[in-house]
C-alpha cells in the first residue's frame, strides 16, 4: 500500500482510506463534519458489534445469483433433471444448494434460504425493492445498490471493516477497487461487496490460426502454391512509419528476458506501401513479398521461422504486418483449407451486437486508441489526469476508419459485414476463420472439440501488437499496451438493512460470509468449489501448482473430466451452473488456467511472460504517478442532481450499446465508413449530442472522488 499512499493525500482527506481501515473519514482524522438526518438514520441502524458472532444455524435469506436461474445458489430443474451426480459423488436435485454453498453452510455454521428469483442483477433488486424486509442479502448492479445504500436501505460495509480483516486487506491492496464501490466520499461509505471475475490480469487477447501462418511464412526458399487467388483492391494505408528505424522491445525466445529489436524500414520498407504500389497481385507473390520484407526489416532475426513474428514468444507484429498477413491469407485459401474462400477477422457471434463490439475493441489495440475497453463506459485518464471519452476523440474514428478499409478489402468476415449470425465455433469447425479478439479459455477450447489435431490445426492466443500509444506528455511511444485488464465488475452483493434490522445474528452472519469470501480459503471455495473437487496426494494433502507467483490447488481428474462432459470444457459455465462458484466476490484464474487446452496454455504462458517482464504494459488498480496508467473506477458516486443530468443524455448509452440486441455507432463506422463526414466531425457530433455535458459530470464525480467534496458542489 505504500506506493499508493504517496498519491493518496486527497483520498485520506475524503475519508476513503479511513473507510478502508475500518473507520469513517471524520473519525479517522479526528474531525467533525456535518451529518444529514438521513446519514444519522443510516449510521444508527445497527450498533457496531465487538465481534462477528452469531448463533449456530443462523438463517440467511439470500436473493443472490448471477443473472439466471441456472447460475444461482441452488440447482434449477433444467440443470438437475431427475438428479445430477457430480465429481464429489453426491447426487443433487432441483432446489438443493450447489456444492459451494452447501460447504459454506458447514464452514460458517449458518443455514442458507435461497430466495433468488433468477433475474439479471438489475431485475433482481427491482423485484425485492418493496420487500427488503424479507431478505438479508441481495445482488444488483453497483450503481443501483449504491443508490439504495445512500437511501438507507442497505448496510454501510465501511462501518464494519475493523471486523472484516480479509475484505479490509483486499481493498487496501487494490485502491481502484475501493474507489469503484465508494458511495459517499464524505464518510467513505460503500454498500457493495466487490466482485472480481479474475483480478489484475489480462482479459481479451488476439487469437490466430497459427498453423496457417506457418504454412505461409515458414521455410527456406520461395513460397509456392498450385492454386492461389489474388489480393484485392488496396484501401488500407500505412499506419507504421514508411522510413527510418524503430526500436521495440521483445521477450527473448526462451521467455526469460527482454531484448531490443529494430524495425528497419530503410532496409525493408513499409510492407503496406510496397503492396499498395503493386496493387492486386497473386497470392504467391504477396506471400513472397511479405517473406522478403520480414527477412530484410528484421535482418534475419526470425530466420526461416517467420511465423514467430506473430506467434512466437518474441513476436513483434504490428497493424501493418497484420494487414499484409490477412491479404496473404485471403489470397491463399486453397493452400490453407482446400477451398476458394477463407474469412479474415471474425467475432464470437457476428450477428450479436455484444460480440460484434469486439471488433472496435481490436481497433483500439491495433491503432493505439484508449477508451475502447474502459472499465466504465468509454472513459480513460489522460497524461494530465483528465477524464477523456473515446466516443468524443477523433483518433477513435480514425482507427475505425482503418477497420472500414479492412472491411472494404474483404479482410473482415462476410458475416460480420452483413450482421449474419455466425459463431466462432462454426468458423473454426468449417475451417474458415483466421482471427478474432476474445477470451483465451472459451475460444481455444475449440482446439479440443472442432479442430483436427492430426492435421496440425492450431488456434492460439498471440502477443499483443506493437502500436503507437501516447503514454506521456512527450508524445507517443511504440510499445505494447492493453486496456483489457480485469478489475472489479459493475455488479455485486449487499446486505439488506431492513432484513437484518433488530437481528444482530443475521447481520454478523452476513458480514462474516462476505469477509470469509476474501480469505485464502474463501477465495479458493468461491473459485474451485469444495475440497472434493480438488486433487489430493496419497497422504491427503492438497496438490498445488505455481500460478503467477502463488501456489494454488490443482483440480481433480474427475472435476476436469466432468467439466468437459457437462459444459464442453467451458470453465465458467461449469462452475456457475454445477459448483455454484464464481458467482461473486473474488475469483482466481488458477482453476480456469488448468482448463485451457495445451494450445491455450502455450499462448497464455507467452502473454504472462511478456506482462511479468514489462513488455506488455497495462492499467494499474491504484493511483499511479503517471495518471495515464491509472485504471478508471467502474463506478463514480454521483449526486441526485448529477444523476438527473446524466439521465437527460441517456441516448449516449443507446447510441453506443454493448448489449446483445443493441446498436453501436463504433460498429456502424466500421461497416459504413465516414459517409460525408470526417473523424473530427463525427467526434464533434457526439459532443453536441450530449457528450460534452456527460463528460463534465463524470469529471466532477472523478475529481470529487479524489478530493472528497461530495455535497459541497450542490
Amino acid at each position: 500500500m505504500r506506493k499508493w499512499l504517496k498519491c493518496a493525500g486527497p483520498l485520506l482527506a475524503a475519508g476513503i482510506l479511513g473507510g478502508c481501515l475500518g473507520v469513517s473519514g471524520p473519525k479517522a482524522l479526528n474531525m467533525t463534519m456535518p451529518v444529514t438526518p438521513d446519514q444519522t438514520e443510516k449510521q444508527s441502524l445497527q450498533e457496531l458489534p465487538e465481534k462477528l458472532t452469531y448463533a449456530n444455524g443462523t438463517v440467511l435469506r439470500m436473493a443472490t445469483g448471477y443473472n439466471s436461474r441456472q447460475t444461482g445458489l441452488s440447482f434449477d430443474k433444467e440443470t438437475a433433471g431427475d438428479g445430477v451426480t457430480l465429481a464429489d459423488g453426491v447426487t443433487y436435485h432441483a432446489g438443493d444448494l450447489k456444492p459451494t454453498w452447501k460447504e459454506l453452510e458447514k464452514r460458517l455454521q449458518i443455514r442458507i434460504e435461497d430466495k433468488y428469483q433468477g433475474n439479471s442483477s438489475g431485475m433482481e433488486l427491482a423485484f425485492w425493492k418493496d420487500r427488503m424486509d424479507e431478505i438479508d442479502m441481495v445482488s444488483g448492479s453497483t450503481d443501483s445498490l449504491t443508490e439504495y445504500g445512500e437511501a438507507g436501505r442497505l448496510i454501510d460495509l465501511s462501518k464494519y471493516l475493523s471486523l472484516m480483516p480479509n475484505l479490509r486487506d483486499y481493498l487496501e491492496k487494490n485502491p481502484i477497487v475501493r474507489l469503484s464501490i465508494t458511495g459517499n466520499t464524505d464518510i467513505g461509505s460503500f454498500y457493495v461487496a466487490p466482485y472480481s471475475d479474475g483480478h489484475d490480469d489480462v482479459e481479451r487477447m488476439p487469437l490466430m490460426r497459427t498453423d496457417w501462418i506457418e504454412k505461409l511464412l515458414d521455410g527456406e526458399g520461395p513460397f509456392e502454391a498450385e492454386i492461389c487467388g489474388r489480393t484485392g483492391k488496396c484501401y488500407y494505408q500505412p499506419y507504421m512509419p514508411i522510413s527510418g528505424k524503430k526500436v521495440v522491445y521483445v521477450v527473448t525466445p526462451d521467455g526469460s528476458d527482454v531484448e531490443k529489436l529494430v524495425k528497419d524500414y530503410e532496409a525493408g520498407g513499409n510492407i503496406i506501401r510496397s503492396m499498395n504500389a503493386v496493387g492486386s497481385m497473386s497470392g504467391v507473390r504477396a506471400v513472397n513479398m511479405f517473406r522478403n520484407y520480414i527477412d530484410r526489416t528484421y535482418h534475419g532475426y526470425y530466420g526461416s521461422k517467420r511465423s514467430d513474428l506473430f506467434a512466437g514468444q518474441n513476436a513483434a507484429w504490428d497493424a501493418d504486418e497484420l494487414v499484409a498477413l490477412l491479404r496473404c491469407v485471403k489470397a491463399n485459401a486453397y493452400t490453407l483449407n482446400g477451398t476458394a474462400s477463407v474469412q479474415g477477422i471474425f467475432t464470437r457471434d457476428d450477428g450479436n451486437n455484444q460480440r460484434r463490439d469486439d471488433m472496435y475493441r481490436l481497433a483500439g489495440q491495433l491503432f493505439g486508441v484508449r477508451g475502447m475497453e474502459a472499465c466504465q463506459d468509454y472513459l480513460y485518464i489522460d497524461v494530465y489526469g483528465r477524464l477523456r471519452d473515446a466516443r468524443q476523440e477523433p483518433d477513435s474514428y480514425r482507427a475505425l476508419g482503418r477497420m472500414h478499409d479492412l472491411l472494404s478489402e474483404g479482410l473482415l468476415s462476410e458475416s460480420f459485414a452483413n450482421k449474419r449470425p455466425m459463431t466462432s465455433e462454426e468458423m473454426l469447425r468449417n475451417d474458415q476463420g483466421f482471427m478474432q479478439y476474445d477470451y483465451n479459455q472459451t475460444q481455444t477450447v475449440y482446439n479440443e472439440t472442432v479442430l483436427q489435431k492430426n492435421a496440425g490445426e492450431q488456434y492460439m492466443a498471440v502477443l499483443l501488437p506493437i502500436s503507437s500509444w501516447q503514454d506521456s506528455v512527450n508524445g507517443n511511444k511504440y510499445m505494447r499496451f492493453t486496456e483489457s485488464w480485469r478489475s472489479v465488475k459493475q455488479i455485486g452483493w449487499a446486505i439488506s438493512a431492513e432484513g437484518v434490522k433488530d437481528h444482530p445474528d443475521r447481520l454478523c452472519a452476513a458480514l462474516k460470509l462476505i469477509d470469509y469470501a476474501y480469505s485464502p480459503g474463501g477465495k479458493i471455495l468461491m473459485s474451485y468449489g469444495p475440497d472434493e473437487f480438488i486433487k489430493r496426494a496419497e497422504d491427503g494433502s492438497t496438490m498445488l501448482f505455481s500460478f503467477r507467483g502463488e501456489m494454488m490447488p490443482e483440480i481433480s481428474d474427475a472435476t476436469y473430466n466432468e467439466l468437459w462432459t457437462r459444459s464442453g470444457g467451458n470453465y465458467t459455465d461449469y462452475c456457475r451452473r454445477y459448483l455454484g462458484s464464481t458467482l461473486s466476490f473474488e475469483k482466481s484464474q488458477a482453476f480456469e488456467y488448468q482448463c485451457l487446452s495445451s494450445v491455450g496454455k502455450k499462448g497464455a504462458d507467452q502473454i504472462s511472460a511478456a506482462i511479468s517482464l514489462g513488455v506488455i504494459k497495462h492499467p494499474e488498480l491504484e493511483i499511479t504517478s503517471n495518471p495515464w496508467y491509472t485504471s478508471v473506477p467502474t463506478v463514480f458516486p454521483a449526486t441526485k442532481r448529477e444523476l438527473d443530468l446524466l439521465s437527460i443524455h441517456k441516448e449516449l448509452e443507446d447510441l453506443f450499446s454493448q448489449s446483445e440486441n443493441g446498436e453501436n455507432r463504433f460498429v456502424d463506422v466500421i461497416i459504413d465508413g465516414f459517409g460525408d463526414k470526417n473523424a473530427d466531425q463525427l467526434a464533434a457530433e457526439i459532443r453536441r449530442e450530449g457528450g460534452q455535458e456527460y463528460l463534465e459530470v463524470k469529471q466532477q464525480t472523478w475529481t470529487r472522488l479524489q478530493t472528497g467534496t461530495l455535497g459541497k458542489t450542490e
